[in-house]
């Protein structure tokens, strides 16, 4: 007993007096059990964030400017088909990976399971995994190289991840080319009294440590030496619920590559002050991330000469970031720092109870990837089309954006426009869909459609 006895006073020497306490009284099995997952906690920077009453510095949101852009009035054909040359070698020569953020659930979705299960093919009813790693097939196929895809779970959604891809063949992703890794958890502390909480008499009450949390995740797994060992140069990170990232999209990685960024991040253009979307803005001369429950609604409200919001690049979390910066900054200690969440937590009390709260009463953890943009050498910023890049699936149908219905048309419609510019007529009702494998761009279809004119026919254009 004497390694409980250190934690215990690991604990009260960092202000966990309860904590120590209930392991002095629990039964074994609950103080062993409790003993193992304290002693994976940083007890000491636990203390130090709690302790903490110095709230995040506070910006002065009165001198944010609109980042330097890449607009999509300044794309042109030219600037766009160099940027695609480069992105293309790049892919051709093996020096890209993908990395994708999987670790929520589709609660809010009325689905109980990991959010890339959910089926969001319009007439296909794919799911989000299989449209992801569909389009990573593709392009692997298109340029002859390998495209290893690093993908992000969380402790809730991992075990069934793992599951399903593996029921699913990876959907035609070699097994060498798809590593699963595990984001970390952090504690969740009493909003007074900074004391741990437990979710079970036995259970500390954890919470995934944001999407920043990749960093750390991509070290401790080994991705981060696995990338070098496969000499990968860029990773094109983005999220689960976006059905309409252009995945490894060779434009967006060449013009990364030719401006020597570190990270460049995707945006869209906001057109009304109140859609609810992060603005990546100018701040003493560093880009940062604004998130828009923080943006003042006076700033938000801004408008330049001609009528359009002054804050109008909408963070779409798709980036394009260099190995080599992922590995410095997994090197240096603090690079991403941590942001404080106050959450209703429900927990169980030390004599048992099971405590659920009607108001905010504790503290969760959680690291952010956009705060690696302030440290990035030449971090960029390019504009994309929402039509074409943008439709997240955040709520349930009847919300008033955001929506499986809402992502499922854009889908349709852009797969309509693919087919007008390959000369077909479509009705503006027509619920269409173009699997990845057959065509990732209008391009592609054209010559797809030379091959078999009939497959214009049919709404559901897949192998």
């Amino acid at each position: 007993m004497s390694s409980l006895q250190d934690l215990v006073k690991q604990l009260n020497e960092a202000g966990q007096t309860e904590m120590a306490q209930y392991l002095a009284v629990c039964d074994d099995a609950i103080a062993e059990k409790l003993a193992s997952q304290l002693e994976a906690i940083d007890l000491a920077e636990l203390a130090e964030l709690a302790n903490s009453d110095q709230e995040e510095a506070q910006r002065d949101y009165t001198k944010l400017n609109p980042p330097q852009a890449v607009r999509l009035k300044e794309q042109d054909a030219a600037k766009l088909g160099e940027a695609r040359e480069v992105g293309e070698k790049l892919l051709s020569e093996g020096k890209v990976a993908a990395l994708l953020v999987a670790g929520g659930q589709g609660s809010r979705l009325g689905f109980e399971h990991p959010k890339g299960m959910f089926p969001i093919g319009p007439v296909s009813g794919k799911t989000l995994f299989q449209i992801h790693l569909e389009k990573i097939v593709a392009r692997t196929r298109r340029y002859g190289k390998p495209i290893p895809l690093y993908l992000m779970t969380s402790p809730a959604t991992h075990a069934e991840t793992i599951e399903f891809l593996d029921q699913h063949d990876r959907f035609g992703l070699a097994p060498e080319d798809l590593h699963i890794f595990c984001q970390g958890t952090m504690p969740a502390i009493d909003l007074e009294t900074k004391q741990l909480l437990l979710a079970e008499p036995d259970q500390l009450a954890l919470s995934p440590d944001g999407h920043g949390g990749m960093l750390a995740a991509l070290k401790k797994s080994g991705c981060l030496d696995n990338m070098a060992q496969r000499g990968i140069e860029q990773i094109y990170y983005f999220q689960v619920d976006n059905p309409l990232a252009d995945v490894c999209e060779p434009e967006f990685l060449g013009l990364h590559h030719l401006a020597e960024s570190e990270m460049s991040t995707q945006v869209v253009a906001k057109k009304l002050p109140e859609e609810k979307l992060g603005i990546l803005a100018e701040l003493d001369g560093q880009l940062q991330l604004v998130e828009y429950s923080e943006l003042p609604s006076e700033q938000a409200a801004d408008t330049i000469a001609d009528g359009t919001l002054k804050h109008w690049a909408g963070n779409i979390a798709v980036h394009g970031v260099k190995v080599s910066f992922l590995q410095r900054m997994a090197s240096e200690a603090g690079s991403l720092p941590w942001h404080k969440a106050i959450k209703k937590i429900p927990f169980v009390s030390p004599a048992g109870d099971v405590v659920t709260p009607e108001s905010p009463n504790g503290i969760k953890f959680e690291r952010f990837i956009f705060d690696l943009l302030p440290k990035a050498h030449k971090p960029m910023v390019v504009e994309v089309a929402p039509a074409l890049r943008f439709a997240p699936v955040k709520n349930a149908d009847g919300a008033p954006s955001d929506t499986p219905q809402s992502a499922m048309e854009a889908m349709c419609a852009m797969h309509r426009g693919w087919l007008t510019e390959c000369g077909i007529a479509c009705d503006e009702s027509r619920k269409v869909e173009i699997g990845p494998l057959v065509a990732l761009d209008a391009a592609e279809l054209k010559k797809k459609l030379a091959e078999d004119p009939q497959l214009a026919q049919t709404d559901l254009i897949d192998t």
